[in-house]
């Protein structure tokens, strides 16, 4: 490429630990490794890279350990779950590719990064919590946590009651302007892990953490435009963005405009629980100036990035 161009490429929480599969460690490094071909192609062909992640179901286990361990040892609160996840995960990830570019004599280091995302602690979804996390409990175990604990429950379809946080929208990634200067230097930068940390400024000027999560894509969006990303790809578990998905009228997108985008979301056609927060993010990005958004299937992170995979989503 005659000018290297960076993209942000967000793993989903899938590509590490596999539903249905037994999420052990040695899995999660194996699932790691095979989730970074892609990356790999991209680091050798000269794209700057940023790496973000999900964390879902890490950190699900993570709140069982703290339950299991209630009353025994300290109770951890959910900023510091994220945190330790971005960690972990992000070691990983780090060793992972560093053990691939070496081994296919690819000069890039890699570091990863925790991340704090600045939110509005007057954000009207901090008052509105909608994100489950967490295990399922009856309707009297809910009733005695929301009582005891102060934990925020609704019902999980017909599977029971899970408790609910807040997820605001990030405003700012902290160490945006390190993960910049890392990048421009050709370091491969894994952050933004889970949509990174939530925390808000304070009267005093200083971080403090906050109790919810941040949605991962649209975390990613932030921290692209922060560097001045030109490419934000979002991998999944679906090949292609699909209208009417799941009818006999489902149609595949392959290049689509931002405002056609943003019409097929105020229609309806992505669920919040699913294709909803990328379409938002990817529409997030354009706006802030993105060249093009790629949804696409893990194996196709490659193809995705030089848009030849996947749903491309363009400015207009």
């Amino acid at each position: 490429m005659p000018e290297a161009k960076t993209a942000v490429v967000a793993l989903g929480g899938n590509a590490i630990t596999v539903p249905g599969q037994e999420d052990t460690i040695a899995n999660q490094f194996f699932n790691t490794r095979k989730s970074l071909d892609g990356i790999v192609e991209l680091a050798r062909e000269g794209f700057k890279l940023v790496v973000t992640h999900g964390n879902g179901p890490q950190v699900g286990n993570c709140l069982l350990r703290v339950e299991l361990a209630r009353g025994k040892a300290p109770v951890l609160p959910l900023g510091v779950l994220v945190a330790d996840t971005e960690g972990g995960m992000g070691y990983m990830i780090e060793q992972s590719l560093g053990n691939r570019l070496r081994a296919e004599r690819i000069d890039r280091q890699v570091v990863t990064i925790i991340t704090q995302m600045v939110v509005d602690p007057d954000d009207p979804a901090i008052d509105n919590p909608t994100k489950f996390i967490g295990q399922f409990h009856t309707e009297e175990e809910a009733d005695t946590f929301t009582e005891t604990r102060g934990w925020r429950m609704k019902k999980d379809a017909d599977r029971g009651w899970r408790r609910v946080v807040p997820s605001p929208t990030p405003l700012r990634a902290v160490v945006g302007p390190t993960v910049r200067k890392l990048v421009e230097d050709d370091v491969i930068v894994v952050a933004g892990g889970g949509g990174g940390i939530p925390v808000y400024v304070d009267s005093n000027g200083n971080l403090e953490g906050i109790d919810a999560v941040i949605d991962k894509d649209l975390g990613s969006a932030v921290l692209a435009d922060e560097i001045g990303a030109s490419i934000l790809c979002i991998l999944t578990t679906v090949d292609r963005v699909a209208l009417n998905f799941g009818t006999l009228d489902q149609q595949y997108l392959e290049t689509v405009t931002l405002s056609e985008m943003k019409k097929h979301l105020a229609d309806g056609h992505f669920p919040e629980g699913s294709m909803g927060p990328k379409i938002r993010a990817a529409i997030r990005f354009l706006e802030q100036g993105g060249e093009m958004v790629a949804i696409a299937s893990l194996e196709n992170a490659r193809k995705a990035v030089l848009g030849e995979a996947g749903t491309r989503i363009v400015p207009d």
